[in-house]
């Protein structure tokens, strides 16, 4: 992702992995600011208080937060409770525990003199794996748009931020549509603001306008409107988890999403890299989090005065119950765009078995 005309990730180690760099996620759209962490402590908070955020960049977060705590600590005992904490920092996203187990794996095996320069090597891998991940997801989703496109402007409806924010580079569900741009297409993206933290308007919304790509903000209540007038060719978000039999768990509002969109025929797909899917768990077993109610009872602005301030939206008094996912059932889900193809959701096996067979060779 290009800022200004320069390039961008959301997460790089500092030249003499002293430290992780991160952009702060929670003054976007309104101010750009690069953050140093520089240790455990700082990267499980980065992760909690959603300073980074998106399933695939927090797998790539918890990576670089275990390189920081060998850097601090190569014991066993610093192994195991790093492992800990960063799990524990958000519990409904997949790949933050894949990419912590991963670490454990690779560190434990190895005596702890040698840990902290492994840790850091086996970190970037990670990130360059998620990069290849997310830019093949893009050239898969884009044939599908290309198959639906019929000249005219192909719209597009999207929940959350599922782009380059969310990931370490290209994004999700937002990779489709940059591949789509970039090739020349008339595309035009729906925006859901995605009440309650408001990430589709003010991330998605800002890559969007950052790459050029034209797009509309909408209320989350709009989308089914827009679907019933004729206006949304295609839906895809992005999953912080789907289960081996397809159910895609993301943001809270996903489900009404792919009811409306199965109500008026609208294709519905997930964009996922390989690491989000989750073979074990099954649908009713996802650990939902439940976040504090501030973030419904109050929201984040610019004032007149150019101040990012936070005001109360409910009167004194009134409780909020804030979920921040919801499960949509297989049965709701065209397809899951994922970096070595599309598959319906109950042919995702196949894709459990391609993976099997390239163990150690991955995208």
């Amino acid at each position: 992702m290009y800022i200004d005309n320069k390039h961008y990730r959301t997460i790089w180690p500092s030249p003499r992995c002293q430290s992780v760099e991160i952009i702060n996620q929670t003054l976007l759209p309104f101010k750009f600011e690069v953050l140093q962490i520089t240790s455990l402590t700082m990267m499980v908070e980065a992760i909690r208080t959603m300073q980074v955020r998106g399933a695939p960049l927090i797998g790539a977060a918890a990576a670089y937060g275990m390189a920081l705590a060998m850097r601090e600590d190569d014991g066993d005992a610093s192994l195991q409770s790093a492992a800990a904490q960063l799990i524990a920092a958000r519990p409904t996203a997949v790949n933050l525990a894949w990419a912590v187990n991963r670490m454990v794996e690779t560190l434990t095996a190895l005596e702890p003199a040698k840990r902290n320069i492994n840790a850091w090597q086996q970190a970037a891998h990670i990130a360059e794996e998620d990069v290849k991940q997310n830019q093949a997801i893009g050239e898969h989703g884009l044939q599908l748009i290309k198959d639906a496109h019929d000249g005219s402007t192909f719209n597009v409806l999207t929940h959350c931020n599922a782009g380059w924010l969310a990931t370490v580079d290209y994004g999700t569900a937002l990779s489709p549509i940059y591949a789509a741009h970039d090739a020349g297409l008339a595309v035009h993206v729906w925006v859901d603001e995605t009440r309650p933290r408001n990430q589709g308007a003010s991330l998605t919304a800002w890559e969007l306008a950052q790459h050029g790509v034209p797009h509309t903000v909408i209320t989350d209540n709009a989308g089914g409107h827009l679907m019933q007038q004729g206006q949304v060719d295609m839906v895809i978000v992005g999953a912080d988890r789907v289960t081996a039999g397809g159910d895609v768990c993301n943001k809270i509002g996903t489900y009404l999403k792919a009811l409306a969109a199965h109500d008026n025929h609208v294709p519905f797909y997930a964009a996922v890299p390989s690491p989000t899917i989750d073979w074990q768990v099954k649908a009713n077993e996802i650990d939902i989090e439940n976040r504090h109610e501030d973030e419904v009872l109050t929201i984040t602005g610019l004032a007149q005065d150019q101040t990012i301030q936070q005001v109360r939206v409910v009167a004194e008094g009134s409780p909020a119950l804030n979920p921040a996912f919801d499960v949509t059932p297989a049965r709701l889900v065209t397809g899951i765009i994922t970096e070595r193809g599309v598959f319906k959701p109950s042919n995702l096996y196949q894709l459990a078995s391609q993976l099997e067979e390239s163990v150690g060779n991955p995208v």
